[in-house]
């Protein structure tokens, strides 16, 4: 069987995210988070006070880098956690005002580079590609 990274979806999508990543570091580097905190950021930003299995439902990232993520953005004073009154045994976590203060720009940052990417598509061709990523990501969350 020959393989050919040109014809591979996972080579591609691996590729394309590096590059989204690459340029969304430079946007939001100057509001003192990372890329690597961004999906947290953008989970809390639409809910906030959740706890760390709830970010794990939504991020799909092993709950490790899950931890370790949440240790430096505490650390970076962008979240802090409580105890979580219906369970003694989890932590609430919000958001701090540092990191409610950048919401704003950090979405400007995200939306210049998801329309700088699409920019060769046409609008219709923007809706069916987000239509099939939903769909490819949907089909592997079932897996």
């Amino acid at each position: 069987m020959d393989f050919t990274k040109e014809d591979s979806a996972g080579y591609l999508v691996n590729h394309m995210a590096r590059l989204f990543a690459r340029d969304l570091q430079q946007r939001i580097s100057p509001l003192g988070i990372v890329v690597g905190q961004f999906p947290i950021l953008l989970e809390l930003w639409q809910k906030d006070g959740v706890s760390q299995k709830e970010l794990l439902g939504k991020i799909d990232v092993e709950q490790a880098t899950l931890a370790n993520t949440l240790n430096r953005m505490e650390r970076d004073s962008l979240v802090k956690r409580t105890k979580n009154p219906t369970d003694a045994r989890a932590q609430l976590i919000w958001l701090t005002e540092k990191a409610s203060g950048i919401r704003a720009e950090a979405y400007e940052a995200a939306q210049t580079v998801n329309a700088q990417a699409l920019a060769g598509l046409s609008a219709e061709e923007q809706r069916q590609f987000l239509d099939l990523m939903h769909r490819v990501i949907s089909g592997m969350r079932q897996e």
